[in-house]
C-alpha cells in the first residue's frame, strides 16, 4: 500500500468514525463509559499481588478473588442478555490470578462484541432481564453501573494493601506540592 493510499483510507476510515459516533451518540457514549471502566478493571485485577487475591476487607465480604470473579460471571450474563444469549461463567470455580485474570479478560472480550454491535435504534430492541423487559441499552448500562460499583469495591481493597488504584494513580496531585496522587 503506497503512502497516498494509506492516507486515503484512514482518511475513510476517521470519517465511517465520525458519521458513526454523529448517527449513534447514546451507543457511543455508553462504549466509552464501559471502555474506561473495563481499562479500570483490568488493570486492578493485575495490579493486585497474588498473594493478595485471598485478601477480604471484612468477614462478611468478597476475597479479592471473588470479586474479581463475580465481575467476570456478571459481565458474561448481562451480556449474553444483550446478545440474546442465555451464557453463564465459570470464574467463580477459579482462585489463582492468572486464572481470574484470564477469566476477566475473556468476559470482556465477550461484552466487547455486544457494545461494537449496538447502535442507537438496537438499543431500542426489548430483552428479558432478571424476568423484566429491559432495552438491550438498558442492559448494557447496568453492565457498566455494576461495573463500576465493583470497581469503587476493588478499589478500596487496593489501597487497603498500599496499592494506589488505576484510576487515581497517574492524575498529579491538585494543589500546593504537586507530585502524584496517592
Amino acid at each position: 500500500m503506497t503512502c497516498s493510499s494509506k492516507m486515503l483510507f484512514l482518511a475513510a476510515l476517521t470519517s465511517a468514525a465520525t458519521i458513526y459516533a454523529q448517527s449513534n451518540p447514546l451507543s457511543m457514549e455508553l462504549k466509552q463509559n464501559y471502555t474506561g471502566v473495563k481499562t479500570d478493571l483490568l488493570k486492578a485485577a493485575d495490579k493486585m499481588g497474588e498473594d493478595n487475591y485471598g485478601f477480604k476487607s471484612s468477614p462478611e465480604t468478597r476475597t479479592f478473588a471473588q470479586q474479581v470473579a463475580h465481575v467476570a460471571d456478571t459481565q458474561i450474563a448481562l451480556c449474553s442478555v444483550a446478545k440474546g444469549e442465555q451464557k453463564r461463567g465459570d470464574a467463580a470455580t477459579k482462585t489463582s490470578k492468572a486464572d481470574l485474570m484470564a477469566s476477566l479478560k475473556a468476559s470482556f472480550d465477550y461484552c466487547d462484541g455486544a457494545y461494537d454491535a449496538l447502535t442507537d435504534a438496537d438499543g431500542l430492541q426489548m430483552v428479558k432481564m432478571f424476568g423484566r423487559d429491559r432495552t438491550k441499552f438498558g442492559a448494557l448500562d447496568f453492565n457498566v453501573i455494576h461495573d463500576s460499583e465493583m470497581y469503587g469495591t476493588i478499589a478500596v481493597m487496593l489501597r487497603e494493601k498500599g496499592v494506589v488504584p488505576p484510576s487515581t494513580a497517574d492524575r498529579p496531585m491538585q494543589g500546593k506540592g504537586g507530585g502524584k496522587k496517592q
